[in-house]
């Protein structure tokens, strides 16, 4: 039986973030999954600035930004698709250097991630391949695997395997994980139309708030564009999979365009769900994206909340694979990002409530409230911001419990010198980021711990956070969130992990 430190089982956006991330800290891991290939079907259409940051941690950062479009913002409409009020994104670049929101399709994402990986010399996707059973094993976990194209049974050793197999995760039944249920189920048509007429529609993200036929509609590409509406009871989306069907629910968007310059892409019915896993890691296997919870898509965070899953359990794997993290920084998963995805869930379930619910009560409240909701102070702001909250305290997040503070939140990827960027310094490093000119042994110490030193010049972007963080300085790590921040730059030195970053690529 062949054995590798890591198995990754499936070869979503999710697993290929987290395989990435493991090679290039020189961390070998196969990547298992059912489908020979990609698999065929857009599902996923949105990303925020701070997932954004991440897809550039990959390396993909350019040919990302080449076959995505940058979302200018919400508009919401009313059930005659009047606008009731509209909310603008800022498309170019926001706190982190990317749009606040991106617009792509999940297949071309995949693609880009896949090449990525094959230029890592440490990792290995195997598709057709099917796990069957996984069981602990000795300091690890045996993976039993078929071959679908020859029935061929075989297993290999892991010292981690990371469950990144959706909804109907193998992982998550082997680990005696079950989802819970936090109070949302709605049935919706999701539909993808190419053409290359020119629609001449607002790109932004178009919501139909009409607690009957609830809609959404956005341009995902030059030619692909997106639908979703919800579902009455007993429709299916075979009722619509001819176009001349499809054509009346998506006229009011492509206005005289004819029906036969229309190509439907796909046609299907999904049920939106809330759900959360009630244990996330058992041993030496954990659960990542979909397989750890289901998030309705009112605000775009399906994908990226598993993209933030890979981002912060793989530099924790690599720094424990290699000898530098003690194993129980592995507790820390968990803590942290059950919170966060659970925060993100009843924001969707919130907006989602918002937008479709009230019956007629609740149109006559959205046509009243909706186009004054700019007049109340910071709403327009806090509607469109993309920064998701703190991370909850754990042995890697130190903050004060009877205040807020800049610890568990990201560290902007701010310019540095005019070019760089605070993540082309930091490199997957922890970094010391501080206001506060730091002595020549300090500066010595921290090399030693195997971090950057990032000095936030007065006037700079980081110094304005630090200042509104009341802080000093801050520790960051690997993968952006503050672990501690304050005023006495020793003190923040001490607690800086010894982590080696050399073996990264």
């Amino acid at each position: 039986m062949s054995a590798v430190p890591v198995v990754i089982v499936g070869a979503g956006p999710t697993g290929l973030t987290a395989a990435t991330l493991l090679a290039q800290y020189g961390v070998e891991c196969l990547v298992l999954d059912r489908w020979e290939s990609i698999y065929p079907q857009p599902r996923a259409v949105s990303l925020d600035d701070e997932v954004h940051r991440i897809v550039a941690r990959l390396g993909v950062a350019d040919q990302f930004a080449a076959m995505s479009r940058p979302c200018r913002g919400l508009r919401l409409l009313d059930r005659g698709v009047r606008v009731l009020a509209e909310f603008h994104r800022d498309a170019t670049r926001g706190r982190h250097g990317y749009p606040q929101a991106s617009l792509f399709d999940q297949p071309e994402l995949e693609a880009i991630l896949r090449g990525n990986l094959k230029r890592c010399g440490t990792a290995t996707v195997r598709g057709g391949t099917e796990v069957t059973a996984l069981t602990p094993d000795g300091d690890g976990v045996r993976v039993d695997v078929t071959d679908l194209a020859t029935g061929r049974r075989g297993a290999v050793h892991a010292a981690y395997v990371l469950g990144c197999d959706g909804a109907n995760s193998l992982t998550r039944t082997s680990i005696g994980a079950t989802m819970r249920d936090l109070g949302f189920t709605q049935r919706w048509l999701v539909v993808d139309v190419t053409t290359d007429a020119d629609l001449g529609q607002w790109e932004g993200v178009h919501q139909v708030c009409d607690p009957v036929r609830a809609g959404t509609y956005m341009r995902v590409g030059r030619t692909r564009h997106r639908w979703e509406f919800r579902l009455a009871p007993g429709e299916t989306a075979d009722g619509y999979r001819e176009i001349g069907r499809l054509h009346p629910l998506i006229a009011p968007w492509t206005g005289d365009v004819p029906a036969d310059e229309l190509e439907i892409v796909r046609v299907a019915d999904y049920t939106f769900r809330a759900q959360i896993a009630d244990r996330w890691r058992v041993g030496r296997v954990f659960l990542l994206g979909d397989a750890a919870h289901l998030t309705p898509p009112f605000i775009g965070q399906g994908l990226g909340t598993g993209l933030r899953d890979a981002m912060n359990l793989a530099w924790k794997l690599a720094g424990v694979l290699g000898g530098t993290l003690p194993e129980t920084v592995l507790d820390t998963y968990e803590v942290e990002r059950e919170s966060h995805a659970r925060t993100l869930i009843r924001l969707a379930k919130l907006v989602g409530a918002a937008m479709t619910r009230g019956g007629r009560l609740g149109n006559l409240l959205r046509r009243v409230v909706a186009p004054r909701l700019h007049l109340l102070p910071g709403l327009r702001r806090r509607a469109l911001d993309s920064e998701t909250p703190a991370l909850r305290r754990s042995a890697l997040v130190m903050r004060p419990r009877l205040r807020r503070g800049l610890a568990g939140r990201l560290c902007p990827n701010a310019v540095l010198d005019g070019q760089r960027r605070f993540d082309d310094v930091a490199a997957g490093r922890f970094a010391i980021v501080t206001a506060v000119a730091a002595s020549a042994a300090q500066r010595a110490d921290i090399e030693r711990r195997g971090a950057a030193l990032v000095t936030a010049e007065p006037g700079s972007d980081l110094h304005r956070w630090l200042r509104r963080g009341r802080a000093h300085a801050a520790v960051v790590r690997p993968d952006g969130a503050v672990l501690r921040a304050g005023r006495n730059l020793p003190e923040l030195c001490a607690a800086l992990p010894r982590f080696d970053a050399h073996r990264r690529r």
